[in-house]
């Protein structure tokens, strides 16, 4: 297991910056997540720790050692990509062994931690099969035999999962966090997937432009998002645009035209420093809706629904509160709400992100 260090890296492509001077330390055993949208500059960041590209400034330390000018097949590093890349003509034995093979592991030797690979991925029998005579899930996880039989030092995985249908993926998810766990490896894991990179996640790096956004768990980066971009990423938010009308040291008042005024604590909005225009973020799911008003102390107004999502087990719903047109998602318990109809929207303050207008 090795800590993965970039300090000041930063990849151009003649004029182009895809990534801009990017400092991140990633835990040793830990799951770290590079997320962004497609052209952030995350599979870039991963091809340079694997060195598949030079960065063009900036240095990359695995394990407390400079690797910047070290060859990928001396970095001892363990590479999982989206087409898996197995030999079609090889059984599954036989690609799970290449790395081993090449690292002049010996046959007993080669065997045994063939077998064990393959029974940590929970595909024991399958050894003498070729990939053409397994599914795309079973590909996958050969794949990931292939990447941790050579005990690597940090395991690289660039979207492994976008090839596999939803409940596949689901599965997936969490036989990959499972095996991380069990065997400890660092690991860096590309995905544009929300939910993948909230479930096995230790840290979540949100990227955008070739830029760190914002580094932290995910219930840190969901809870708490640093920018009106990774609250629009990261989950279903409503920006609301309101005036921060006074603040101390526990909290602040704020006031909008629909919501009318509030007062929430003041850790909900670190960087706001004072009275002025602000964005509020509250997440769709805060927002509870219900045919009576609550008999509590939340914020509460009425409102119409005007579209309702339905999606099984929840609904969102797109409801029109004064001139503001608001999303909330809710379980459902008994019949979702109808379009059309009239219920009362509430929410605690207290789950609200204020940012800097």
């Amino acid at each position: 297991m090795s800590t993965v260090k970039l300090t000041d890296i930063e990849k151009r492509f003649g004029d182009y910056v895809a990534v801009h001077r990017m400092s991140l330390e990633m835990p040793e055993g830990g799951f770290v997540t590079l997320l962004g949208p497609s052209g952030c500059g995350k599979t870039t960041t991963l091809r340079m720790i694997a060195g598949l590209l030079d960065p063009t400034e900036g240095e990359i330390e695995i394990g407390g050692k400079r690797v910047n000018d070290v060859p990928i097949h001396k970095r001892n590093l363990g590479l999982v990509f989206q087409n898996y890349a197995l030999f079609p003509h090889k059984s599954v034995a036989d690609n799970i062994a290449f790395g081993l093979k090449y690292r002049g592991v010996g046959k007993s030797d080669m065997a045994r931690k063939v077998k064990d690979a393959l029974e940590l991925v929970q595909l024991p029998h399958v050894g003498e099969r070729y990939p053409r005579e397994l599914s795309g899930g079973q590909q996958q996880r050969i794949a990931l035999a292939r990447a941790i039989v050579i005990e690597p030092d940090v395991l690289l995985l660039d979207e492994p999962l976008s090839a596999l249908d939803a409940n596949l993926r689901e599965d997936m998810r969490v036989e990959l966090k499972r095996i991380q766990e069990r065997i400890g490896v660092t690991t860096v894991f590309v995905t544009h997937d929300q939910s993948e990179a909230l479930a096995l996640s230790d840290q979540i790096v949100v990227m955008s432009a070739g830029k760190v956004e914002q580094m932290g768990a995910p219930e840190e980066v969901y809870n708490t998002p640093a920018s009106e971009f990774v609250a629009k990423f990261l989950g279903a938010s409503n920006i609301v645009e309101a005036q921060c009308t006074g603040r101390d040291g526990s909290s602040m008042v704020l006031e909008t035209p629909d919501l009318g005024r509030f007062t929430l604590p003041a850790d909900r909005g670190p960087k706001v420093t004072g009275p002025g225009p602000v964005k509020l973020v509250l997440r769709a799911e805060k927002i509870a809706l219900s045919a009576t008003k609550p008999a509590n102390d939340d914020v509460s107004h009425g409102a119409r629904v005007e579209t309702v999502d339905y999606q099984g087990q929840a609904a969102r719903y797109f409801i029109r509160l004064g001139d503001l047109q608001l999303q909330a998602i809710n379980m459902i318990d008994g019949r979702p709400h109808a379009e059309g109809s009239q219920v009362t929207a509430s929410f605690r303050p207290s789950d609200c992100t204020v940012l800097p207008a």
